[in-house]
């Protein structure tokens, strides 16, 4: 029987929806949660990102803006997080990433008020995060491990490998499948005998953005596999997974698609972000 493919679209709708309704009943007479979502350069792929994001709070009822800058310098960059920052109507703040060659991330980053995080990557959420007590999690792995819990697939007591070793997914990927109590090995490029460790998850989740480096014997029966690898092939400009379908699909119990699968639910996670930030300025948590 081949692989029960999870999808993440619905499952971001049903969120939105949620949210939307959320807001609805308990914030009547206030002025909507603001987010703003800040891009430097025309990188094809980050603009689109940038526009789902911006649409997806609009329909779910945010006051979404987007500053984008065609080219910055480190300073101006700095000096506009900072003014947005300080508007009281803007309850999060995300910064598209990657950057343009010659501007520092870290420094950008930290610009940000951790508060208004609401992607998690702030050195104090990071930080948080790796102590157990996790303020804002950064918005892909929030949303992959949504995925788990709406899908009724409880770590706990799993073995989970995360391939791949980014601050922005497989680090706090892993402290979350962590957190939730499974047993959780990270594999990265100098892993040997790759597929050797993979076979012994029943929770994998890859990130590695190298298409189809997982195959089906990376695979073991029945697991949970979660595609959070995304490239787009330059020869037919199709976004691709690091999951090779043909051969994964008839080995895991279920598999995240890409496009589909986690990239949804990484919007739909910012929101909840963004909403959490606007009940604690309102002094509601």
């Amino acid at each position: 029987m081949p692989a029960r493919v999870i999808d993440g679209r619905a499952h971001a709708r049903t969120i939105r929806h949620e949210l939307k309704l959320a807001m609805e009943r308990t914030l009547p007479g206030q002025r909507r949660p603001g987010i703003t979502v800040i891009q430097v350069g025309d990188d094809p792929s980050s603009t689109i990102y940038v526009r789902n994001k911006h649409r997806a709070a609009e329909e779910a009822g945010f006051h979404s803006s987007v500053e984008h800058f065609a080219t910055a310098t480190q300073s101006d960059l700095e000096h506009r997080i900072s003014a947005i920052a300080r508007d009281p109507a803007i309850d999060g703040i995300l910064l598209q990433m990657p950057l343009p060659d010659g501007l520092d991330p870290d420094r950008a980053l930290e610009c940000i008020p951790p508060d208004k995080d609401v992607d998690g990557l702030h050195p104090y959420n990071a930080g948080r995060l790796a102590q157990g007590s996790p303020s804002f999690i950064p918005a892909t792995p929030l949303g992959a491990l949504e995925l788990l819990r709406r899908e009724q697939v409880d770590p706990t007591g799993k073995r989970a490998v995360v391939v791949g070793r980014s601050r922005l997914v497989g680090r706090p990927m892993a402290l979350l499948l962590l957190q939730n109590h499974a047993t959780v090995t990270i594999c990265h490029a100098q892993t040997r005998d790759l597929s050797t460790v993979t076979r012994e998850a029943d929770i994998l989740v890859t990130a590695t953005g190298k298409p189809h480096l997982i195959t089906g014997d990376h695979v073991k029966p029945g697991a949970i596999v979660l595609d959070i690898g995304i490239t787009r092939d330059a020869a037919t400009n199709r976004l691709t997974g690091d999951v090779d379908r043909e051969t994964v699909d008839p080995v895991a119990g279920a598999v995240t698609p890409v496009p589909g699968g986690v990239g949804p639910m990484t919007i739909a996670m910012l929101l909840v972000n963004t909403l959490r930030a606007y009940r604690q300025h309102l002094g509601q948590v």
